[in-house]
């Protein structure tokens, strides 16, 4: 049943009378299908697939009724060899399984101790900031304080100096 569309292995054919090439005799003229861009990018990935993934087929195993003695342990070898492989397959797993874990683990611990840090941190320029302002009070305190002594002594300084000169 057709579609209407072009499939991969269909034939586009158009007639040669417009298009003629010089020293050909043919009347038809093959020209490849054109895809669409989504088509063509399936046809495209398809292709590398088929290029990259190998097929292998070791040790296969005749279409004849009967088998020989020497079946057996070629089924053994493929057996063995298929189990070695689920093995690694499932150890690999595991180990990044684990992988994962210990580094969603290490991120959450990383975590909780920079939240830590970050409190202490604003815990101590707290603590700073109050021993700041509590010294610039007593300092601003202390100034009035010096200001009202040293007047007081300049008053009780100038007698001072006054008997001292008079001696």
């Amino acid at each position: 049943m057709s579609t209407g569309r072009l499939q991969d292995g269909d034939l586009q054919l158009a007639s040669f009378a417009d298009k003629q090439k010089p020293g050909s005799t043919a009347l038809v003229e093959y020209t490849p299908p054109v895809f669409k861009e989504e088509e063509e990018d399936l046809e495209i990935k398809l292709r590398r697939i088929m290029e990259n993934v190998p097929v292998r087929v070791s040790n296969t195993s005749g279409s004849s009724a009967g088998s020989g003695s020497g079946d057996f342990h070629q089924y053994r070898q493929m057996r063995r060899k298929e189990q070695d492989r689920l093995t690694r397959m499932d150890a690999d797993y595991q180990r990044r399984k684990e992988v994962a874990e210990f580094n969603m683990r290490m991120e959450e611990r990383v975590k909780t101790a920079e939240e830590r840090t970050a409190k202490k941190r604003l815990k101590r320029q707290k603590k700073k900031q109050r021993k700041k302002e509590k010294k610039s009070k007593l300092n601003a305190n202390g100034e009035e304080h010096k200001k009202e002594q040293s007047s007081d002594d300049d008053d009780d300084g100038d007698s001072g100096n006054e008997e001292e000169a008079a001696k």
